[in-house]
């Protein structure tokens, strides 16, 4: 990376990166590191570890502009760290988020380390919480289905790099239609924003918006799983079903109001994120 034909170092640009980014991340730093670390081919961590003196790619100066703009990091750099498991994401993708790793807590709480045997993802994405609950749980099985084949493609993807393939199935579908069978571990992260809600920097413009939008009040997609949802679950099974915040309350009487028994958990932000249904 060179400024007035003179190279830039790392700490240079890295300073200089993470002031432009200000305006549009609340993590320009690592932000800034993160694309550094790519264009590099390197972890951040050995990043950290480099010498601050080593030229600075050119190429960095391509993906800082793409991130200035608002461009999501995560589709930058195409991985998104998730529980235990590292996810390719891209456009088509709705990004992992620290908040749904609240419905494997609670699953592993219910579980323990016996785990489930059967899990259904409802909205699978690109394997989120499907991947990550099987690479929690070693002997566990599970389908994912998803009404997007973009997101799907990135799943199977996940799913092969994990070494995952063989223990699940993902395939296309409108939440539950057509599956008869009983699961032990129901997961799901349906699109729950209301439609005119302020989202933070690159949400709306960059990420699908068949994964984040449910009508006004964001309970459109909760309504249309509540009927379906007692079929689904085996005797002593359970269903984490993510929330927005303050909707916890809404969503517990959808499903109470179809015969399931409701409780929630929060996440680390202590905001109820997860609502965990019984039979």
């Amino acid at each position: 990376m060179t400024c007035n034909s003179a190279p830039v170092n790392l700490a240079d640009a890295l300073r200089a990166a993470t002031a432009r980014l200000a305006s549009t991340s609340e993590t320009p730093r690592l932000d800034a590191e993160l694309l550094m670390g790519r264009v590099l081919g390197i972890g951040r961590q050995a990043l950290l570890l480099a010498s601050p003196d080593t030229e600075a790619p050119s190429a960095f100066e391509t993906l800082l502009a793409r991130r200035e703009a608002g461009e999501p990091v995560a589709y930058l750099v195409g991985r998104r760290g998730f529980w235990t498991i590292d996810l390719e994401v891209g456009p088509g993708a709705l990004i992992p988020r620290p908040d749904s790793e609240t419905l494997i807590e609670a699953a592993l709480d219910h579980f323990g380390a016996a785990g489930p045997a059967e899990i259904l993802d409802l909205g699978c994405g690109p394997g989120t919480l499907l991947l990550a609950a099987l690479d929690q749980w070693p002997a566990a099985r599970g389908i994912g289905i998803d009404a997007s084949e973009a997101a799907l493609a990135y799943a199977r993807r996940n799913a092969e790099r994990l070494g995952l393939a063989d223990r699940c199935e993902l395939r296309i579908g409108d939440w539950s239609e057509g599956i008869d069978a009983r699961y032990d571990l129901v997961l799901c992260n349906p699109p729950y924003v209301e439609a005119e809600a302020e989202l933070g920097p690159g949400v709306r413009e960059w990420e699908p918006h068949s994964a984040l939008f449910a009508g006004a009040d964001g309970l459109t997609e909760y309504r249309r799983l509540a009927p379906s949802l007692p079929r689904l679950l085996a005797p002593g099974g359970i269903a984490c079903v993510e929330v927005g915040a303050g909707q916890d309350e809404a969503v517990m009487a959808l499903f109470e109001a179809a015969g399931l028994r409701a409780s929630r958990r929060r996440d680390l932000a202590g905001r109820y994120r997860c609502v965990i249904l019984t039979t």
